[in-house]
């Protein structure tokens, strides 16, 4: 064998037995922690099952279970109601939207309502101001024409005789003649 193997069969020696060494004492560590174990188990009575614990922790468990299911149900029911409200809040909101829609439309119509009227009372004007008009333009022409005929009667009576032909009764009134007033 040469050095150099010889070297390397003695570390190889060394590491064993230092391996060797380490083991023993975790094989004394797990015996000393099995006893301990042991001897802690063997005086403690709690980690022993009885029955009548035993019998308790599943009632307490099937009380447990019970709640757990009621709580379940509560949480479904609430679940449910949510959803319905949401549905109905949704529904609001649409309701809403749509009234407040409305309610602009309607603003902006009341708005406009006085041109509208302005507009349709000016439309409805027109033939009645066109008959007005047409109806001044007859009265001047019929003054024009009352005047002229009222000027030529009086032209045509200051050319006759100032004297008026009245026509003669029967009889001579005695009484005063009666005054009707200035006409």
């Amino acid at each position: 064998m040469s050095i150099p193997e010889t070297a390397n069969t003695n570390s190889l020696r060394s590491e064993i037995s230092r391996l060797k060494e380490e083991l023993q004492t975790r094989d004394q560590l797990v015996q000393q922690l099995s006893q301990e174990l042991f001897r802690l188990v063997k005086g403690n009575t709690e980690f022993m099952p009885q029955p009548e614990v035993s019998d308790r922790h599943k009632a307490e468990m099937r009380m447990l279970r019970e709640q757990l299911q009621e709580v379940e149900q509560q949480v479904t029911f609430y679940q449910q109601q949510i959803a319905s409200r949401d549905q109905e809040v949704h529904g609001l909101r649409r309701s809403v939207q749509e009234l407040s829609d409305r309610s602009r439309m309607l603003e902006q119509a009341l708005q406009e309502m006085p041109h509208i009227y302005r507009r349709k009372f000016e439309e409805r004007m027109v033939p009645v101001k066109e008959k007005i008009d047409r109806i001044q333009r007859e009265n001047r022409q019929l003054h024009v024409e009352l005047q002229s005929v009222s000027y030529r009667l009086a032209v045509k009576t200051r050319r006759t005789t100032n004297k008026v032909d009245l026509p003669a009764f029967g009889r001579p009134n005695p009484g005063p003649i009666p005054r009707f007033g200035t006409v």
